[in-house]
């Protein structure tokens, strides 16, 4: 009997012993697989968010291109873990989709066509990448694109702004405006600006010239050179070849107003103000939405109200403080809807 019940004893100790082997594997696995999904969630943490950005100018035009850019860079330094892309100059529209096209082949997370002749080259693309999300302005439309974002300005309202002033200020009683080409946000800054003068000052005289271009700086020079001929002491305008404009205007001594983006280093002597576009308003939604997983159908505008369009003075121009409560009261006005902008 002792010798059986010996025998049970070495068997039952080797039954606790594999089960014991077991118990231990099952924690080992356990264990891997822990460390392999903390490493899985660390590696996805770390991976950044990624812009591209298909621009027309230069990226540091202070106009229409760098608006974008600036914007950009707000995200992210607000976002912290963004990596941006920029492909500028692309005037040309063939040049600018196989931009468009090539970011999205990366798999960037949001490509943004800033121009409104990219529309056509959109319509194209997005739908052969429906895991991107696009974002294309100054535009109202996603043409029903499940994955693109559109976006405009209402660059009347700070126009108007701008006109008002550009009015209180002149002693002639002429302005001139160089336009480019009458479409988008450019056409409705200048309607924008001339209605603003014309109801601070009714006989002011107001005169515009569309260059049909948006970055010939020589025509741009040139119509400004037209306008104080003609006896203009306060001028605007709009697109990245305003550069021309605003260097005639510094060397006669001509008051400016700048928009789209911050222009008082080009003339710090000169420029009085400018309606600067602060498109991360509007990009921060852009970004909530698609990390949510909605990455487009939606259209954004940028105004004075949701502080997308912000007039910003030059502190080194002595802008009387009238004129600036002017200014200010006007932008309330805008705000609340007691000012019709006519836009």
């Amino acid at each position: 009997m002792r010798r059986r019940h010996t025998t049970w004893l070495a068997l039952f100790a080797a039954l606790m012993m594999v089960l014991a082997a077991c118990g231990d594997s099952t924690d080992d696995t356990t264990a891997t697989d822990d460390t392999e999904a903390s490493t899985e969630t660390t590696a996805a943490a770390a991976e950044p968010f990624r812009i591209a950005i298909v621009a027309p100018s230069a990226s540091n035009d202070l106009a229409f291109t760098q608006s974008i850019v600036d914007a950009v860079d707000v995200i992210k330094g607000e976002m912290g873990n963004v990596e941006v892309a920029v492909t500028d100059g692309t005037f040309v529209v063939e040049d600018a989709a196989a931009a468009i096209r090539g970011y999205a082949s990366e798999g960037y997370d949001l490509v943004i066509a800033h121009g409104s002749q990219y529309g056509g080259s959109l319509q194209e693309i997005a739908p052969d990448f429906p895991e991107v999300s696009f974002a294309w302005g100054t535009a109202a439309d996603t043409f029903g694109i499940a994955n693109v974002y559109s976006y405009e300005a209402a660059s009347d309202e700070g126009g108007y702004v701008m006109g008002v002033m550009a009015a209180a200020l002149s002693e002639s009683g002429t302005i001139g405006v160089v336009g480019p080409i009458e479409v988008g946000d450019a056409k409705l800054y200048v309607d924008g600006f001339a209605a603003g003068a014309v109801a601070q000052n009714p006989a002011a005289s107001v005169n515009i010239n569309y260059t049909g271009s948006f970055g010939d700086v020589a025509l741009a020079s040139e119509a400004a050179q037209a306008h104080a001929a003609a006896g203009a002491d306060v001028m605007s305008g709009t697109a990245q070849m305003v550069v021309g404009a605003v260097g005639v205007a510094d060397e006669q001594g001509i008051l400016w107003f700048g928009t789209q983006a911050n222009q008082t280093s080009l003339a710090p002597d000169i420029v009085v103000a400018s309606q600067v576009y602060h498109w991360e308003v509007i990009l921060r939604d852009i970004i909530s939405n698609l990390q949510s997983g909605k990455l487009g159908g939606e259209i954004y505008s940028i105004n004075l109200a949701n502080g997308g369009e912000v007039i910003e003075y030059n502190p080194a121009y002595a802008l009387p403080d009238d004129v600036k409560q002017l200014a200010e009261d006007t932008i309330a006005g805008i705000v609340d809807g007691s000012i019709s902008t006519g836009g």
